[in-house]
């Protein structure tokens, strides 16, 4: 039996070990959803992200009392319009000026917006054709108006993918390939990634006889996949190298990855499901991606948004209500910042 004095030890290093980190340079930020009837004010909301020391966030879409609230505040903000709106942006100028001159124009002077992501999730999908012409369009509008810094891009779920694994043999479905290819290219001009949503718990969670907890929650000390000369000790990495692949196999290799949504849920699906794991999950992801690229990427220190900031309780199910850090209370659900 370990004594209680070592106990509280490792249980105290546990908790401090992102709260040591997160003094160093990082690109770290946190998915702000709304889809709560008992969340904290924006003002509120603002004010914890800068006492969490949290310098980006993801807001899904653009909500005038939020970004009223992000004014001053020195965090970064990435930004969407909703998915429905996306055909019209594809298929008028005037619909992306109009988007660009009422959601980020009037907030410019005073907030940071990096990136403008047309369309989440969309691809594979009905509207995903449109995200090219959009993000032309939305591009153009944010030119006009004298804004350089926003740059358009868009989100991926790991359906995009028809193949990722072994990693090397990620492929784009051959469906998007020419979607995909069109979007590849506006951002290698301007430099700007492409964002994946990345979440090993479902994978994990679905599939636990071949996918070990070890592997989902970064505590291998062995390579569980060993693919050519890339060697991978846990999931994360495998998901993400399987997109950078498929990037090459387009000829868009020099297109850079970040990562939209991660996270891991307290509750809902238990053994799955719970502070624990998520706590696991989530320190050694920040820690992580902190410190090392990926496998097939390994000098490029990935920008990363944790999902989410709160529990959101009217989400579809139970799972999907309980990846917050916080509860609306803005009470912590486990330790961590």
């Amino acid at each position: 039996m370990v004594p209680k004095f070592a106990q509280l030890f490792v249980s105290t290093l546990l908790l401090l070990t992102p709260l040591l980190s997160l003094a160093d340079g990082r690109d770290i930020g946190v998915c702000y959803g709304l889809n709560g009837d008992n969340l904290p004010s924006p003002n509120e909301v603002i004010n914890l992200y800068k006492r969490c020391q949290i310098d980006n966030i993801r807001i899904y879409q653009p909500y005038p009392e939020v970004l009223e609230a992000l004014r001053g505040s020195g965090i970064s903000v990435t930004i969407g319009p909703r998915n429905e709106d996306i055909a019209s942006f594809a298929t008028s100028q005037d619909a992306a000026n109009d988007w660009v001159n009422t959601n980020i124009v009037p907030y410019a002077d005073d907030i940071l917006f990096r990136w403008i992501t047309i369309g989440n999730e969309v691809i594979p999908g009905p509207l995903g054709s449109n995200v090219p012409a959009a993000m032309n369009n939305i591009r153009n509008a944010l030119a006009s108006a004298g804004i350089t810094l926003a740059k358009a891009t868009t989100v991926l779920p790991g359906t995009a993918l028809a193949t990722s694994y072994p990693p090397s043999a990620g492929a784009f479905g051959s469906d998007i390939t020419e979607t995909i290819t069109g979007i590849a290219a506006i951002l290698a001009q301007q430099d700007t990634p492409i964002l994946i949503n990345v979440y090993p718990y479902f994978a994990y969670s679905s599939d636990p006889s071949h996918i070990s907890a070890q592997y989902a929650m970064f505590t291998s000390t062995a390579p569980v996949v060993v693919d050519g000369s890339f060697q991978y000790f846990n999931l994360f990495d495998a998901m993400v190298d399987a997109f950078n692949a498929a990037l090459e196999k387009i000829n868009f290799g020099n297109v850079k990855v970040a990562v939209a949504e991660t996270g891991w849920p307290t509750a809902g699906n238990e053994p799955y499901t719970s502070v624990a794991n998520a706590q696991t999950y989530n320190r050694n992801l920040l820690n992580h991606v902190m410190q090392n690229g990926t496998p097939r990427r390994p000098d490029y220190i990935m920008p990363t948004f944790f999902f989410e900031m709160f529990n959101e309780d009217l989400k579809g199910n139970v799972v999907e209500q309980n990846f917050g850090f916080f509860y609306p209370s803005m009470r912590p659900v486990y330790p961590f910042w």
